[in-house]
């Protein structure tokens, strides 16, 4: 005999899994200016607490801020600061030093959007704790 859940008391369940899965599969609109949901702002839209949205992406391995794809900025003003930003560096003004300082160093931001390759010791691979 092995171990096995006794019935618990208390109201049943009444929130449907797949409704939260399906709804953190479409991105989040627009208007709200974020590239993947959170378990606060997803729990907002669906009217339900994130510590149901986080038991449901937890019991179906669901990382929505893990995505194997490119992330698109959400900033209005992105075209511009680009165009500012490439125009120093392929047109200094005289007698200029154009630095750069980024608010992540490009290996910690690799880290947080791709696997990490190749793997080193003592850092686990996708998948593993």
């Amino acid at each position: 005999m092995g171990l096995v859940d006794q019935t618990r008391g208390g109201r049943p369940k009444i929130i449907d899994d797949s409704k939260i899965i399906s709804a953190t599969l479409d991105p989040p609109p627009e208007g709200l200016g974020v590239t993947h949901w959170s378990s606060r702002l997803l729990g907002r839209q669906l009217g339900i607490a994130a510590a149901t949205i986080a038991r449901a992406w937890r019991k179906y391995g669901v990382k929505p801020w893990r995505r194997e794809t490119f992330k698109f900025s959400t900033d209005p003003e992105l075209e511009a600061k680009v165009r500012d930003v490439v125009g120093l560096y392929l047109s200094p003004p005289e007698n200029a030093v154009v630095l750069c300082v980024d608010e992540k160093s490009q290996i910690q931001a690799l880290n947080r959007t791709a696997p990490i390759l190749p793997l080193r010791p003592g850092v686990a691979g996708e998948g593993h704790p």
